[in-house]
């Protein structure tokens, strides 16, 4: 059991920044001068980045030693957040560090998964998944907590720099995990011969058009991609401004004393989710996937409005905590879920290209959020109104109403296909 915890633990440490501007928003809104659109624009600069590179990265463990490109994601993460803190004086420096810290991130997550199922085989590989996918939680709770009590002791610069060590640490650790000697050449090796141009293998490693549409003859895969970016938008999104809805809410008459800061509740709640995302997949595992799926995400986005009305009619704390868990696991209850099934669903000969589309689509979506919900809360009265907070919850969970439809429709096409087959 020993490379199973140690991927799982180099996971975590790899997505020790990527709460930290979340932990600081609130803060540097304020220093910088900033709107809501903005401060979101900057949460949604790591999802850019994410986006433009995830593609690349994730196809070229088809051709190339997957351990190398999650070393490079590492170092790049580390370089991010140490840039951040030293450097970061405004908007569009701070969204370009972010956008760096995306890509980085990029090269360790989806390429880390590659590597966990070239350790894992058959039904351990599902669990496998949902756990690697569930230690995401992990990550972001133990970022959120690291950079919360640096923020409070030392200050922003420290908030955003120190997650630094944390991808150095997991570059380590992935080292003494995956240091099987034997290790399995890279399935499309063989089609990097000689006689074709070096430009014309990086355009097709970062747009493997060829492998992103074979993948995408499978109405599965579509459906489960899909899935994948309405879901992303809204966990993202939410958690963007989690940190700013508790200190919104904390401000409000009638709730009481808050025994914990912000960042430390935000990371608590973080880290029970994660249970939410293991056990989602084994009750979909007995329910059937695509029944979890459509009630988790019109139930996540019923539970966001319940969620803004708890704070704004300012509730005893621990009822808006209450319902903060709730909302969050269920956000949580079923992405182990959609990422399991596409594994299994994606084309063995071209996963690596899928998982890279896969991802960007997800992360594409996921990096509207931040900037969809500063904006809708600019336009509904601002963050010190209840009705902006509800819609902004709505904003970015509408994705998640529209899936029950769209995926009836895919199920409808994959039935015709196969009796056209039969």
């Amino acid at each position: 059991m020993k490379t199973p915890v140690l991927v799982l633990s180099a996971h975590a440490l790899s997505m020790l920044g990527f709460s930290s501007y979340a932990v600081s928003l609130v803060s540097l809104k304020e220093l910088w001068g900033l709107s809501n659109t903005e401060a979101g624009t900057i949460a949604s600069g790591f999802f850019i980045g994410y986006m433009l590179a995830v593609s690349m990265w994730t196809a070229m463990t088809d051709r190339r030693d997957a351990r190398q490109v999650y070393a490079l994601g590492c170092f790049a993460s580390a370089i991010a957040s140490l840039g951040f803190g030293l450097s970061a004086q405004g908007f569009v420096s701070g969204l370009l560090w972010q956008m760096l810290l995306g890509a980085g991130v990029a090269a360790t997550y989806m390429p880390g998964l590659r590597i966990l199922t070239i350790i894992f085989k058959g039904k351990v590989q599902s669990r496998g998944v949902s756990f690697y996918t569930a230690f995401f939680g992990v990550g972001a709770a133990l970022s959120l907590l690291l950079s919360g009590i640096a923020l409070e002791t030392l200050g922003w610069q420290w908030a955003m720099g120190l997650p630094a060590l944390g991808p150095l640490l997991a570059w380590v650790l992935m080292r003494f995990a995956a240091s099987d000697a034997n290790w399995p050449q890279p399935l499309s090796s063989v089609d990097t011969g000689t006689h074709r141009s070096t430009a014309r293998l990086h355009w097709q490693m970062i747009f493997p058009l060829n492998g992103w549409r074979r993948a995408c003859q499978s109405p599965a895969v579509v459906g489960y991609t899909f899935g994948y970016g309405v879901h992303c938008m809204e966990l993202f999104g939410s958690r963007a401004w989690t940190v700013a809805f508790l200190i919104f809410a904390m401000s409000q008459p009638g709730s009481g004393h808050w025994p914990f800061t912000a960042a430390a509740i935000a990371a608590f709640v973080n880290l029970i989710s994660v249970l939410s995302s293991i056990l989602g997949n084994e009750f979909a595992l007995r329910l059937g996937r695509q029944p979890w799926i459509r009630g988790v995400m019109v139930t996540t986005t019923l539970f966001s409005v319940i969620l803004s009305l708890s704070a704004g009619y300012g509730m005893a704390w621990f009822i808006t905590v209450i319902c903060l868990s709730l909302y969050s696991m269920m956000t949580m209850a079923d992405s182990a879920t959609l990422t399991a099934g596409f594994v299994q669903a994606a084309p063995e000969e071209v996963k690596g290209a899928a998982m890279g589309l896969y991802s960007l689509l997800g992360f594409g979506a996921g990096a509207i959020g931040p900037a969809i919900f500063g904006a809708v809360l600019d336009l509904t009265g601002g963050a010190t109104e209840t009705t902006a907070w509800v819609f902004g919850y709505l904003a970015i969970g509408a994705g998640c109403l529209i899936y029950p439809f769209v995926q009836r429709r895919l199920h409808s096409e994959q039935s015709a296909s196969d009796v056209r087959l039969a």
